[in-house]
């Protein structure tokens, strides 16, 4: 602080001397910190700066109060990091003293009410009530009835509300509960909020109130407070409280960080005052205050636009309980596994109506919540929420344009003995066009398929289109016999599929002789873990690397309802008549390496055997 100080004094222009300082005046100042400052665990180091500052003649001799008072603000706030401590330079100041409630004619308390209390009803039903000034205990009940006439009547019967507090400044402590608890049930009754005063070394605990005026707002209905940085004291605490009681979304800015309480304090019999928060708020939830860094809102939105915010996540949490549920429906009707489609659709309404969508403020939010309840509740993580239903490849598309695409997406060479290699990360639904399957083999197929032995790499395959996975395995089998590659029960027709080999093919076979080796990892999935299942079963290939992912046969994307959101439901899976599914459980290798050795392993395997061949 001395340092600080000490850079400060020589920018000061003096004027003549005006007041004569003694050290006294800044130990005086300090000692009302000192004893008052609602925390004092933040004062570590104020004391020692204090004494310093008071022996420090440049500050000693500031020769005007005011600049004095002004410089002592500046480092006794960056030493406790708190901008709510003053001091303050005034010979004219008279304290305040409040007066008691004096007896004003009902018309007059009825026209101070509906001045400084704005209401609304908004289109859909939905109650919009700004409070300048939270009242306290003692006014409450003194106009109590005409709240409840020409304010509360109005927003009871709503379907939603937005209590704006961008503009409230002032307000009482005891004005506290009777806010929240209109926000909550009788019973039971909630530890809303703990107030610590330092003076008098007492805390004071604030509880719900088990009555109220008229009827409660309840806890059903969506409950949106407004914010901004000039939100400031009282108003703080009760959006912190209806936040952290998760009753209510905060929308808008980071609020002041004000206090519930600031005295301004006279040092000795000085004119000088010091302005010092001497109680803080300290909520039973979290254990933590909002004093000094402000409530955080939930929805950070510029004041100006709060309303068409707050709006705006109202109208999407009335469309939620019938997205939840279309989802479950979606869930019930089609997942693969029957039994598993019926549990997870009655829990994921279960979480419905126990309200664990009632604070969503986004359809990212909503997204997000629905696909890990699916996952959590099935286990399943090909059963999520998708942005959008897939893209398929536009039947236009040129064969200029086909050629380039499918040179990125195969890599092919030819290792030493001859041995092929192939990569591809996607099982593309290149078959709906016929002819791609002409380019595919001219550009990448006619490269190996002449080789003596193949490493088919799909370490980095991410699945994809299941339509393909047929007539790639019929390369590796002769035409002479048709093979059962699988059989995959499809729940939406309640049918088992034989998936077989092709008769018909573009380009040459491989054929059963030669031999071949698939290298996974644990990103294998979807649509290339059916095909190394089919490998493996079939005795058709050397599986190299890691345990596959366990993800699913490719799922269909299905419309939740009407709203413009896609699930991701795994509608097939391999039929247990013949042994267990590799779905959710992966598909192991028969030589387990790690994922970036399986390259070098195979090669010299296959090296090895063709070697010995020869």
């Amino acid at each position: 602080m001395t340092q600080v100080l000490g850079i400060l004094v020589p920018l000061l222009v003096f004027s003549n001397v005006l007041y004569a300082f003694t050290p006294t005046i800044i130990r005086d100042m300090a000692r009302v910190i000192m004893d008052n400052y609602c925390s004092p665990e933040y004062l570590s180091g104020l004391e020692e700066a204090i004494d310093a500052a008071s022996i420090n003649e440049e500050i000693l001799g500031i020769q005007d109060p005011s600049i004095l008072a002004s410089v002592l603000t500046e480092g006794i706030q960056k030493t406790i990091q708190d901008l709510r401590v003053k001091v303050t330079y005034e010979p004219e100041y008279i304290p305040v003293v409040q007066p008691g409630i004096p007896e004003i004619p009902v018309e007059q308390l009825a026209a101070m009410v509906k001045g400084t209390v704005n209401v609304e009803v908004l289109e859909d039903d939905i109650a919009y009530l700004k409070i300048q000034h939270i009242i306290g205990e003692e006014m409450a009940q003194k106009i109590g009835p005409l709240l409840l006439e020409h304010v509360w009547s109005k927003v009871l019967p709503t379907s939603a509300m937005i209590l704006d507090l961008r503009y409230a400044v002032t307000g009482e402590m005891s004005g506290i509960p009777y806010i929240v608890s209109y926000y909550t049930d009788a019973e039971p009754l909630i530890h809303i909020d703990s107030i610590q005063d330092r003076p008098s070394n007492t805390t004071t605990e604030l509880w719900s109130m088990p009555s109220l005026l008229g009827k409660r707002y309840g806890t059903s209905k969506p409950l949106i407070i407004l914010t901004s940085r000039n939100t400031i004291g009282v108003a703080e605490d009760v959006a912190y409280c209806l936040q952290n009681l998760k009753r209510a979304t905060i929308v808008g800015e980071n609020t002041a960080g004000g206090s519930v309480k600031i005295d301004k304090i006279k040092v000795a019999e000085t004119d000088f005052y010091v302005s010092v928060p001497v109680a803080k708020s300290i909520n039973p939830i979290t254990g933590k205050s909002w004093e000094v860094k402000g409530v955080t809102p939930d929805v950070e939105f510029s004041a100006e636009d709060a309303v068409e915010a707050a709006l705006t996540i109202i109208k999407l949490r009335a469309k939620i309980p019938a997205i939840v549920k279309g989802a479950a429906s979606l869930v019930a009707n089609n997942y693969a596994f029957e039994s598993i489609g019926a549990d997870v659709a009655e829990k994921l309404e279960a979480l419905l109506e126990a309200g664990e969508y009632s604070m969503i403020s986004s359809n990212e939010g909503l997204g997000e919540k629905l696909s890990a309840d699916l996952h959590k509740l099935s286990a399943d993580k090909c059963l999520k929420i998708t942005e959008h239903s897939p893209m398929m490849l536009a039947p236009d598309t040129s064969p200029e344009m086909l050629i380039e695409l499918i040179k990125v997406s195969f890599k092919t060479d030819v290792f030493e003995n001859n041995i092929g290699y192939l990569r591809f990360d996607m099982f593309g639904d290149f078959n709906q066009i016929p002819v791609v399957a002409q380019i595919i083999v001219e550009q990448v197929w006619n490269k190996v398929v002449n080789t003596d032995a193949m490493i088919i790499d799909l370490r980095s395959n991410a699945g994809g289109s299941i339509n393909p996975v047929a007539g790639f395995s019929s390369y590796f089998f002769d035409a002479d016999k048709q093979v059962v590659l699988d059989n995959l029960y499809e729940r939406p027709s309640d049918t088992v599929k034989e998936l077989v080999t092709l008769q018909e093919l573009t380009g040459r076979r491989y054929g059963s002789k030669k031999g071949v080796a698939v290298l996974t990892s644990g990103a294998t999935a979807g649509a290339a873990e059916e095909f190394v299942h089919i490998m493996k079963r079939l005795g058709r290939a050397m599986i190299v690397g890691e345990t596959t992912a366990g993800s699913c046969q490719p799922p269909l994307p299905l419309r939740v309802g009407e709203s413009d959101m896609f699930l991701s439901v795994p509608t097939t899976h391999s039929d247990t008549a013949h042994g267990p599914t590799w779905e959710g459980a992966g598909i192991a290798p028969h030589i387990p390496v790690p994922a970036e050795a399986a390259l070098v392993t195979a090669k010299g395997i296959l090296n090895k055997h063709l070697t010995g061949q020869k």
